[in-house]
């Protein structure tokens, strides 16, 4: 096999070859119409090959390549080849690849053989680094029934490890088996991970949005592929995991903003936005639309040039009536009534001599416009949510719920309306019933726990002929609403036929937070197996103080002493006066160290975490013990746990 020096050299060559595409990128830019059909696809595949290139890995000169298989005799298709795997595909003209793209199907056997079954590989080496300098490896040989050396992986314990500064990480080079088998799952299928805290559900996700755009390009260009974050901190966390896998064509963005075609600019109690997220407001809409469609009672008469034509009220009915069995979207059908209007004055108008064109058809459309407004109107989501909130209709919801959604001081018009961010997903619901909206080949939803029923629906509307990606845990489901099934929650989003799969091993908490964490999960009422740490290090420390906020200004005085990120974690209420403490002694928030409301930090990750004062994230809302479970999870290397009031009792710990 090859030495350290013989690997060394291949990284030049793999730099060179990556120059060579940067310049081939270039040039395809430049030529532009003479690559592709036209100047924007041609500058499409420059940018995307550039991207592609530039973001080879974290740093410009970056790892090309993170492992090496080498096939034996026992393996048919690759019997003494052997493949460097990298985050993606480089070449060098006239040759063979220089690196093979981790979703290439040869690639599978490097997170998925074993010394129990090694699928051909005799030997399977990682690469360790130093910024973009190759320092070591290791290999396991699998035909010999084990690794070279003892025990686990040296190289794979340490990338795990490394401190988490900046956004969130690809895992290519750490993909478990488990994780890799939900990666690869065909596009076709949809999946729901319930997933730990720190078991890599979320880097899971991302990497199945980057393996089907890998293996289905073609389709997948056309429908799109689109990602739902919680919130704008979360996205900004895990943006840069798809480009750095050659990924930039992905739509990632949080439901309030792919929802927010009115500005919100008002609040609902907790009463009514429980109302507006529950599933029978869809049915509540359903009938404020369509009780807008009146029965013809007169007969149409449609001028003709000379000619009146008359089309009878009972026809009229028998269109109107046979067009709502359809189940058309609402605007459809309203230009499904007009179409047959006006092909009822053509049958007339042609059994009379008459010829019928384009320009016929379209000026009987018009003249048909007025009897549409009366009995099909056209209307617009807000004008049919206005109604509802300014008068919510018996029959569906019980009169304290719809005294709650109503408005106490309805505004003049819709134009005047302060709508709200449940209001967001209503409004979704009556635009879905007028008009479908972009349907997407694959949609991945990340912390999908908290959806709603009414916020499953607008994310079925967006996947009804593509499939999800669901990803959540049950234990830290903090909404009201919060799913107690998955199950149950995949039949809201579309896909009953969901397959559910659990991770419960964490690669990215260490034992000790897992096992404080774990503490809380009997008081959660989540159905989920306690989390175990794939890591033994890491550290917890739990502080009781006299006075919160000099508590936390040491704990974070220690924590900068140490690499790594800070997060400090705290009851949204204490946010402020815990920052100004912290400003005042002249701490930097901002760069390495960022004071975090508890409401906020579900999904991302810290080197060390200081959550402060456990007992006042509890009280502060009616899942407060979900929320607490989510703030000790943030730490992947080191926790302090500081607290002036008593630990909440499933802690169960004493302060040092």
């Amino acid at each position: 096999m090859a030495t350290l020096d013989e690997e060394r050299r291949h990284v030049e060559r793999c730099r060179a070859g990556l120059r060579g595409m940067l310049d081939a990128a270039r040039d395809n830019v430049i030529v532009g119409e003479s690559v592709a059909a036209d100047r924007y696809s041609a500058e499409r595949l420059g940018r995307h090959l550039k991207s592609l290139a530039k973001e080879l890995s974290e740093e410009p000169d970056g790892p090309p390549f993170f492992g090496r298989l080498d096939f034996g005799e026992a393996s048919a298709e690759h019997r003494g080849r052997s493949y460097h795997i990298g985050r993606r595909h480089i070449g060098e003209r006239g040759g063979p690849p220089l690196v093979i793209d981790w979703r290439a199907p040869v690639a599978r056997a490097f997170y998925r053989a074993s010394a129990s079954d090694p699928q051909g590989v005799a030997a399977r080496r990682r690469f360790g680094w130093s910024g973009g300098t190759l320092t070591s490896f290791e290999d396991e040989r699998l035909d010999l029934g084990g690794p070279a050396g003892q025990g686990e992986s040296r190289i794979l314990a340490a990338e795990i490890e490394r401190p988490r500064v900046g956004p969130m990480r690809d895992i290519v080079a750490t993909i478990q088996p488990e994780q890799d088998e939900l990666v690869r799952a065909d596009l076709d299928v949809t999946i729901c991970v319930q997933g730990a805290p720190g078991t890599g559900k979320t880097a899971v996700g991302l990497h199945r949005a980057a393996y089907l755009l890998y293996t289905h390009r073609q389709r997948l260009e056309r429908s799109g592929v689109l990602v739902l974050g919680p919130n704008p901190a979360f996205l900004g966390y895990v943006s840069a995991v798809l480009p750095a896998l050659g990924e930039v064509d992905v739509e990632q963005t949080t439901l309030e903003r792919l929802l927010g075609v009115v500005p919100v600019t008002g609040e609902d109690t907790e009463a009514a936005a429980a109302v507006k997220h529950d599933a029978r407001m869809a049915e509540v809409l359903h009938r404020a639309l369509y009780g807008r469609v009146g029965k013809p009672a007169e007969p149409l008469t449609v001028a003709d040039g000379p000619a009146r034509r008359r089309v009878p009220a009972e026809e009229l009915r028998r269109i109107v009536d046979d067009t709502r069995r359809e189940s058309l979207p609402y605007a459809v059908g309203r230009e499904r009534v007009r179409a047959r209007i006006v092909e009822s004055v053509r049958r007339q108008a042609e059994a009379r001599g008459q010829t019928c064109g384009a320009a016929w058809s379209k000026r009987i459309g018009r003249a048909v416009t007025p009897f549409l407004d009366a009995v099909w109107p056209s209307v617009r989501p807000e004008e049919v949510l206005y109604d509802v909130l300014r008068d919510p209709p018996a029959g569906v919801l019980a009169d304290a719920e719809r005294a709650a959604v109503a408005w106490a001081r309805p505004p003049r018009s819709p134009r005047s309306a302060r709508w709200t961010r449940a209001d967001l997903v209503l409004l979704d619901e009556v635009g879905g019933l007028l008009e479908r909206p972009r349907g997407y080949g694959h949609v991945i939803v990340d912390e999908a726990q908290d959806l709603s029923p009414m916020e499953c629906r607008a994310v079925a509307r967006r996947s009804a002929h593509g499939s999800l990606t669901v990803l959540g845990d049950l234990a830290q489901g903090t909404t009201p609403w919060a799913a107690s099934s998955w199950p149950e929650r995949l039949e809201l989003l579309g896909k009953p036929e969901g397959r559910v799969v659990a991770l419960t091993t964490g690669f990215r908490v260490p034992a000790a937070v897992v096992e404080l964490a774990n503490r809380l999960l009997a008081a959660l009422g989540a159905d989920v197996p306690p989390t175990r740490s794939y890591r033994r290090d890491g550290r917890l420390r739990v502080t009781r103080v006299a006075d919160l906020a000099k508590g936390v200004v040491e704990a974070a005085r220690e924590a900068l002493a140490h690499e790594g990120s800070i997060g400090v974690v705290a009851a949204d209420h204490q946010v402020e006066p815990l920052a100004s403490a912290l400003w005042d002694e002249g701490f930097d928030l901002g760069g390495r160290l960022t004071v975090q409301p508890a409401s906020m930090v579900k999904g991302l990750e810290y080197d060390h975490v200081v959550v402060a004062e456990p007992a006042a994230i509890v009280a502060a809302e009616r899942r407060g013990p979900n929320r607490l479970y989510v703030a000790l999870t943030r730490a992947v290397s080191r926790l302090d746990v500081v607290h002036a009031d008593p630990l909440p009792a499933p802690l169960g710990m004493t302060a040092r």
